[in-house]
């Protein structure tokens, strides 16, 4: 199942990682989100009672969609969010002891990585997808340099992922981008709809880059 999902996140290549204000904030954001072209979720354990949010999405088992979970602190935190159906788990450190609950319920743990030592230790503990946090300090050529040594590395960049970098980051050998704020800056003033607006922005970007690729 592991294989999967990763193979799922690789070709979708773009996660969208939701914060919300509670669980019906970012059930709101996250069928927007979907609606706007991103079917990789991550809903992130800042949100409260954000676990509501991941059953309840999981149960919809909307076609093409992946829900995960965020900001996933602790092993006990992992398994509750396996437990309500998320298919992989991120957080923003390495911990080994999330790695073990995630290798047990054979699902993909993403842990937030911004050395080579911890990229290392990640792969080590049995980690296959790490998380490059904060991506906004490490930049598109800590990519490059990393899969020198380590060519093996596969790398998400999460924090710092723009429509203007995107191409800088996919082009440097991300295996996924980590899309959070930007999607969400103008829910505030426009309403949830500008979610949607937002995703398609970025879900637009991505295609123009990959055919750029492709000629």
């Amino acid at each position: 199942m592991s294989e999967n999902i990763l193979n799922k996140i690789e070709k979708e290549k773009l996660v969208a990682v939701i914060r919300g204000k509670d669980d019906l904030d970012a059930y709101e954001i996250s069928k927007k989100v979907i609606e706007g072209g991103i079917k990789i979720i991550e809903l992130t354990f800042s949100t409260p009672y954000v676990e509501n949010t991941i059953e309840r999405l999981s149960k919809e088992n909307i076609e093409g969609v992946l829900v995960g979970a965020g900001t996933v602190l602790d092993d006990i935190t992992a398994r509750i969010a396996i437990m309500k159906g998320a298919k992989f788990i991120v957080s923003p450190h390495l911990d080994v002891e999330i790695s073990k609950v995630c290798n047990r319920y054979k699902v993909p743990y993403l842990p937030g990585c911004a050395t080579i030592t911890e990229i290392v230790k990640a792969l080590e503990s049995g980690v296959e997808l790490v998380k490059l946090f904060p991506g906004d300090l490490l930049g598109p050529n800590f990519i490059k340099n990393v899969k020198g040594p380590i060519p093996y590395a596969k790398m998400m960049p999460s924090g710092g992922v723009s429509i203007d970098n995107m191409d800088k980051w996919l082009e440097s050998g991300a295996f996924a981008l980590g899309i959070g704020s930007a999607l969400t800056k103008n829910v505030k003033e426009l309403g949830y709809e500008s979610v949607k607006i937002e995703t398609e922005k970025f879900y637009k970007k991505y295609i123009e880059v990959i055919d750029k690729s492709k000629s």
